[in-house]
């Protein structure tokens, strides 16, 4: 559109009144429509074709040796084992550096960035660590077997190498504001990217296209599904859909999330960070204790866990597509999990306060370890080691049901663990994919104060949205689009892993001196 406002484009009265009717037309139109029907089956009515055409094309899956493999599973998978390779197994070798970072050892008060090592992995991890967790390993294994565990825990483990290259771009290529904030992701680096080839519409292109995925798939599977699984959890442990008072008040409860949330975001990276610091440690290991516990009564078990795992990996048996079929499951349980390769993660780690962009890759490696490798497998176990006393336990139960089951065939109240947790999970979830999106955004539209307010006014809207209307096409269309971002991310971790392995080679060389 042009930007002179005297041109006819803007004062054609004629074109205005026709846009006018048409916009009158529309609005009658809809308006019919909604009365035969709620909001949200007109919304999800009209936005299924756009998203199964989108879902389509994401998820689109091509036959392996009998098995149906998501190219974009493959397209992150293949990334990881490549990164890994590419950067000798730093994913096992800077582990232990990883732990000195974050523990404080080499940190600077007086480097550019708004929040610590430690700060910026928890807001990380409090954006991978969520309802999936709980729910999502549990559907891994009602249709992998066990065996889908061991691939789900390789994954993690591969993933870790992608985290490094792209947390490291975010935080070298971020860019200061004159407020003394920071902005980095994937969207910066993508442009400077191609910039550095002579491509710089193309770089700018890639960028903006990747905030505008990150901007939507905030607003979906980061804010309206979170918030959703909150309350379908808090009327589970309050009496259930025919006893709980706020049954039928999804939108009171949506209004307190949305207030909770909004107070926690209006501050910005340094109030998320104070934040996720406290309520991510206290969540993890919550959970984690909760699990360890239920793995020890069910100590005995064990055996027949591992041996589950091993032998159900590489010889399932009932699982199409055999081995390879348990394998697809494993990995898309994982990349689906710790988002290693959608670059999400980086914008926060961006924020980081350091001088040294690799440290920050360093620190992200143990993302995927604490998302995937632990808490994931944590309740892999517990619900392995159940079958081993139920073999049936999870008749007719699905995900987050079937895990809040084996819990509870140890602990009777255990149910109520499950909800808090699921809950946490979905809090912490909200807070950091509200960063996300904000930067994705004001990437579009600039760093502007009040553009940034309304940003914020619009995510806590949708935090009350997601607990009061049912809008399956549009989560399935957020989700969609924050995969589909995965491939220019990708490519860009492709192009740039030369500058990165040379900037971790002059790391070495400053920290051994």
């Amino acid at each position: 559109m042009s930007d002179n406002k005297n041109s006819p484009t803007f004062t054609s009265s004629a074109m205005v009144l026709h846009r006018v009717l048409t916009a009158f037309i529309a609005f009658a139109a809809s308006s019919s429509a909604l009365a035969e029907q709620s909001v949200d089956d007109f919304i999800n009515s009209n936005v299924q074709p756009l998203t199964d055409v989108l879902s389509a094309v994401v998820f689109f899956s091509v036959g392996v040796f009998g098995v149906q493999v998501p190219l974009v599973v493959a397209w992150l998978v293949l990334a990881a084992v490549f990164f890994t390779l590419y950067f000798n197994f730093l994913n096992v070798r800077g582990f232990a550096h990883a732990i000195r970072l974050v523990r404080g050892d080499f940190a600077d008060k007086k480097a550019p960035g708004e929040v610590t090592h430690f700060q910026a992995l928890a807001t990380a991890v409090s954006g991978t660590v969520g309802i999936g967790n709980i729910g999502g390993v549990a559907v891994a294994i009602s249709v992998g077997g066990p065996g889908a565990t061991f691939w789900m825990i390789l994954a993690g483990f591969l993933g870790m190498s992608t985290k490094f290259v792209e947390c490291t771009l975010g935080t070298m290529y971020r860019r200061d504001n004159p407020d003394g904030s920071v902005s980095g992701g994937p969207m910066y680096y993508l442009e400077r990217g191609f910039v550095d080839r002579n491509m710089p519409r193309l770089g700018k292109f890639v960028g903006s296209f990747y905030a505008l995925g990150i901007v939507i798939g905030c607003l979906g599977i980061g804010n309206m599904f979170q918030s959703n699984q909150a309350f379908q959890q808090f009327v589970n442990v309050t009496g259930g859909a025919d006893g709980s008072w706020f049954a039928d008040r999804g939108w009171l409860f949506g209004i307190l999330m949305g207030g909770l949330v909004g107070v926690v975001i209006i501050g910005g990276i340094q109030s998320i960070a104070r934040v996720t610091s406290k309520v991510v440690p206290f969540m993890a290991v919550f959970y984690c204790v909760s699990a360890i516990t239920i793995i020890a009564m069910n100590f005995e078990a064990l055996p027949f866990a591992f041996n589950a795992i091993i032998s159900g990996a590489f010889s399932p048996e009932g699982m199409s597509g055999g081995a390879i079929g348990v394998m697809v499951v494993g990995f898309q349980r994982a990349v689906f999990s710790n988002e290693a390769g959608i670059g999400s993660a980086a914008i926060a780690h961006s924020a980081v306060q350091t001088h040294e962009p690799i440290t920050e890759g360093y620190v992200s490696l143990l993302e995927p370890f604490i998302d995937t490798v632990v808490i994931c497998t944590m309740t892999a176990l517990v619900i392995i080691t159940t079958f081993y006393y139920e073999p049936a336990f999870n008749a007719g139960l699905d995900g987050i049901q079937m895990t809040s089951a084996a819990f509870e065939r140890n602990i009777s109240w255990s149910p109520y663990l499950i909800a808090v947790a699921g809950m946490l999970f979905a809090f912490s979830t909200m807070i950091a994919w509200a960063y996300y999106g904000l930067k994705g955004w004001t990437y579009l539209v600039g760093e502007g104060y009040w553009g940034s307010v309304a940003f914020k006014f619009l995510f806590c809207v949708f935090v009350a949205l997601g607990c009061s209307i049912q809008l399956g096409a549009v989560l399935d269309f957020s989700d969609a689009m924050v995969f589909l971002i995965c491939v220019p991310n990708i490519i860009g971790l492709y192009l740039l892993a030369p500058v990165v392995r040379r900037e971790l080679r002059l790391y070495n060389e400053r920290l051994s001196g």
